[in-house]
C-alpha cells in the first residue's frame, strides 16, 4: 500500500513540461515545476480545486468523444446503470449514481422524452415508479460505449500505466472516506 501511495504522490506532483514528455522528466524537475507552479498559483496546491479542474477536463473529453449522441456523462451513467440493473426506482438510481432525487427525476424526464427509457409503477409497491431502458436506450448505451471509453483513456493518458490503478484506487479511497459528507450517499450495488 505504501508503494501505491508513493506512486500517487509522484503522479500528483508531475506537471508536464512543454518541451519534455512527463514520462521523461526527472522527479527533481517535476518537483521544481510543481513548487514553481504553486508559488505562482496557490490554487494548484488545493485538492478541491484540482478535482474540480479535472472534472471540467473530463467533461470536455467526454463531449468531444460523445458529442454525436447528445448525452451527458450523468445521463450515460444512468443509462449504464439501467442496462446492468433494470427496473430501478428514483431513490435506488440516486444511490447508484451518487446524485439526489431531484437530479435523478430531471435526468429520467430528459431520457424518457428522447424515448431511451420508460417508467412504470411497481407491481409490488404502487408508490414506486421503476425505470427501464427501451430497445433504443439499450442500443444508444451500447453504441456510446467505445466513445465513452476513449474519453476515459484520454483522461488517464498522461499517467504512467502503473499510476493509473493507483489513481483510481486513491479516488475510491477519497470517495469512500468522505461519502457521508455528500448531498447523496453514493452506494452502488
Amino acid at each position: 500500500m505504501a508503494k501505491k501511495i508513493e506512486a500517487t504522490k509522484k503522479a500528483a506532483t508531475r506537471k508536464p513540461a512543454k518541451s519534455k514528455s512527463p514520462r521523461t522528466a526527472s522527479p527533481e524537475a517535476s518537483a521544481n515545476e510543481l513548487n514553481l507552479l504553486i508559488s505562482k498559483m496557490p490554487l494548484w496546491a488545493r485538492p478541491g480545486f484540482l478535482v474540480r479542474r479535472l472534472h471540467q477536463i473530463h467533461y470536455a473529453l467526454f463531449y468531444e468523444e460523445c458529442s454525436k449522441f447528445d448525452i451527458t456523462p450523468v445521463q450515460y451513467g444512468l443509462l449504464t446503470t439501467l442496462s446492468i440493473t433494470p427496473d430501478l426506482d428514483q431513490n435506488s438510481l440516486g444511490r447508484e449514481l451518487g446524485i439526489d432525487r431531484t437530479n435523478v427525476a430531471d435526468v429520467l424526464n430528459r431520457l424518457s422524452k428522447r424515448g431511451l427509457l420508460v417508467r412504470q409503477r411497481s407491481e409490488k409497491d404502487k408508490r414506486m415508479v421503476l425505470a427501464r431502458l427501451t430497445p433504443e436506450g439499450e442500443a444508444v448505451t451500447q453504441q456510446m460505449y467505445d466513445a465513452m471509453q476513449r474519453a476515459q483513456v484520454r483522461l488517464l493518458e498522461p499517467l504512467l500505466p502503473e499510476e493509473r490503478n493507483a489513481f483510481i484506487t486513491t479516488l475510491l479511497r477519497l470517495i469512500d472516506g468522505n461519502n457521508h459528507l455528500g448531498r447523496t450517499i453514493f452506494n452502488p450495488s
